[in-house]
């Protein structure tokens, strides 16, 4: 009988396991549909993904520039109204315009799908909180989401059209023109909106690590100083060798690292009154 039950157990459990894969399976399945769903779209409507958004920090009419240009005459300070040269982009590839035509869709459908993919990531996990972590876990869709689409447009606005004039106008030597392929220039942008919008996810990461109780708020705020030396350099790695470029990066991050020990402290007064 012992023996008996035991196998029923057992089954029970593998049960239970199969139920849990399924249901992330369809979990993923879903999320790729809407990622599928946004490329398809992103895919035909070619001329405004790439003429008016991708392609547009190149040049010197883009938005960015114009709005420094004003600041600069309202402050008196020239050197903000940049002379943003547009750059000359070439493809050296057969199939390397339909190719990057297909990876950029890919990467549009995936920012525009986030906020879903996230509510799927959340829906899963869900069923695993206690009551008490339901509750304070609601707002973790809208938060994740706002802080990583905020990450993409803050680096699409301001790192991206610094980062293409840096590199796009630095020269070795005058004898020696910058011609960019591509290819280098979609690398370029994608990797740096992506980078930025997932360094913006750090309060969630706070969160989750001290929820586990791998980070408290008095850790941060005793290793503050080696932190923001840390983002300093995290900066330096995303951004190109521009001081300018690595200060607009290096301040949001700032605060967001003394926004996390603030939910860091939420997070353990929570736990310290459900203890109690």
């Amino acid at each position: 009988m012992r023996d008996k039950n035991k196998k029923n157990d057992y089954a029970g459990q593998e049960k239970t396991f199969w139920q849990h894969l399924e249901e992330l399976r369809w979990n993923l399945i879903r999320s790729i549909i809407v990622v599928l769903l946004f490329s398809i779209i992103a895919f035909l409507n070619r001329k405004i993904i790439f003429d008016q958004i991708i392609l547009a920090p190149k040049d010197s009419e883009f938005i960015t520039y114009h709005l420094l240009c004003k600041l600069g005459e309202i402050l008196s300070l020239k050197s903000l109204c940049i002379n943003a040269s547009s750059l000359k982009i070439i493809n050296i590839s057969l199939s390397g315009q339909f190719m990057t035509h297909v990876y950029v869709s890919i990467v549009i459908g995936l920012i525009l799908a986030a906020p879903y993919i996230i509510w799927e990531i959340w829906r899963f996990i869900k069923p695993a909180l206690k009551e008490n972590e339901k509750k304070y876990s609601k707002s973790f869709v809208l938060i994740t989401s706002s802080l990583f689409l905020t990450g993409i447009l803050f680096s699409y606005f301001l790192i991206v059209p610094f980062t293409i004039r840096f590199l796009g106008t630095y020269h070795v030597s005058s004898f020696v023109q910058n011609t960019i392929s591509l290819k280098s220039y979609i690398n370029t942008v994608v990797s740096l909106t992506f980078a930025v919008g997932l360094v913006f996810e750090l309060p969630v990461l706070v969160y989750f690590l001290t929820e586990v109780g791998m980070l408290t708020p008095s850790f941060m705020r005793k290793n503050r100083k080696y932190m923001f030396i840390l983002i300093l350099i995290l900066a330096a790695i995303i951004t190109p060798p521009d001081a300018f470029s690595q200060i607009m990066l290096s301040i949001p991050l700032v605060l967001l690292y003394e926004w996390s020990i603030h939910i860091s402290k939420r997070v353990v007064i929570k736990k310290n009154k459900l203890q109690n």
